[in-house]
């Protein structure tokens, strides 16, 4: 089971590109934010692989991506965006990324932490861009044993970032999810937040519907009454 939402005072999420999270946890990042629970987002690449239009220069696409993602952190009520710009499609878990989110993480301190999974989903080949899993596998690694290990990265320390350990692991897309979250709340919320990205979209109305097909189906995978919606993750306590 999960720590009680009433004692996580802050969330630190770290994904491979923007829009990235919208999909996999908009509606669950809104139910925290809801509460009050701080939600900070940390973005890997900068999505300059991303989007339809041709005629847009790949050097813009990357401003053209953070501008919508800060306007989609606002639907869910991000309280801090920071993005790393690595390269879209490039993304390797380096020890150069992984001290990047260990400084990030000591300079938030979340109680938590949702990411994406390190492992392929072989049934939502979707799922595992080859950057998500690099993403995956940098965070969970920074998590463990790296940000709460005052001998990694002892330069952090002349910077102030102290050690810092994060409670639990929120892990989005895995192959084993353990725990659902009931977002019928929090649906149009994630829509919203999914819509910001406009240069990702080509068919909003067939995109809402393919959102819903898949927040009902994992709805009913948990016996949720007709006209749920709900999201799934894996939770890996970090004692």
């Amino acid at each position: 089971m999960p720590i009680d939402d009433s004692e996580i005072k802050k969330v630190l999420v770290v994904t491979a590109h923007p829009d990235d999270l919208d999909f996999m946890m908009g509606g669950t990042l809104k139910l925290w934010s809801n509460k009050g629970i701080e939600l900070h987002y940390l973005i890997c690449t900068n999505g300059d692989q991303g989007g339809f239009d041709s005629s847009i220069p790949r050097s813009e696409m990357p401003e053209i991506r953070q501008r919508e993602q800060r306007a989609a952190g606002k639907v869910l009520g991000a309280s801090s965006i920071e993005f790393l710009n690595y390269v879209d499609g490039h993304l390797e878990p380096t020890i150069e990324l992984r001290k990047k989110i260990v400084a990030h993480i000591r300079k938030i301190q979340p109680d938590r932490m949702a990411i994406q999974s390190p492992e392929r989903n072989w049934d939502r080949i979707g799922a595992s861009h080859p950057d998500h899993l690099a993403a995956g596998e940098a965070a969970i690694q920074a998590v463990y044993p790296d940000s709460r290990n005052e001998f990694a990265f002892m330069d952090l320390l002349e910077q102030g970032l102290q050690p810092w350990k994060v409670r639990e692991v929120w892990v989005a897309s895995h192959t084993t999810p353990d725990h659902f979250v009931d977002i019928t709340s929090t649906i149009e919320d994630k829509l919203n937040a999914i819509k910001a990205h406009e240069s990702q979209i080509q068919d909003v109305p067939a995109l809402e519907e393919r959102v819903r097909e898949w927040t009902t189906k994992t709805a009913e995978l948990h016996g949720l009454p007709a006209g749920s919606h709900a999201e799934q993750f894996k939770i890996v306590n970090t004692d």
